[in-house]
């Protein structure tokens, strides 16, 4: 599986963006999938993840009621809106798909990486 990611940029605080991570394949429908970002200098950390269904979805606690997570199964995509933007937001992000159905929020818990796609927040 290779996932392809897009939708990033730059944009002032306050604003949206809607990030995109297509599977060059279809993704097994009994995995989950994951969002994940990077600043620079900082660890990679979890944002969002999504079951195989779609029936159940989990946040960090600093995008909570923010952003949303959501999947097309015909399209083997999965989408992050994000908004209300924040300068803090700003780094790489990078979709994921999970070992199980039910996505933790640890980095061993997925076995498929997209390249990332930056997103800048300007104050």
């Amino acid at each position: 599986v290779q996932l392809q990611a897009s939708g990033g940029g730059l944009v002032q605080a306050g604003g949206s963006l809607r990030l995109s991570c297509a599977a060059t394949r279809r993704t097994s429908s009994n995995n989950g999938m994951g969002w994940f970002r990077q600043a620079p200098g900082k660890e990679r950390e979890f944002v969002a993840s999504i079951s195989w269904s779609g029936g159940s979805t989990s946040y960090a606690d600093n995008v909570q009621g923010r952003f949303t997570i959501s999947r097309d199964f015909a399209k083997s995509t999965v989408y992050l809106q994000m908004n209300s933007l924040k300068p803090e937001d700003t780094a790489v992000y990078y979709c994921a798909v999970s070992r199980g159905s039910y996505p933790g929020r640890g980095l061993s818990a997925y076995n498929y990486w997209g390249q990332g796609t930056l997103v800048t927040v300007s104050s």
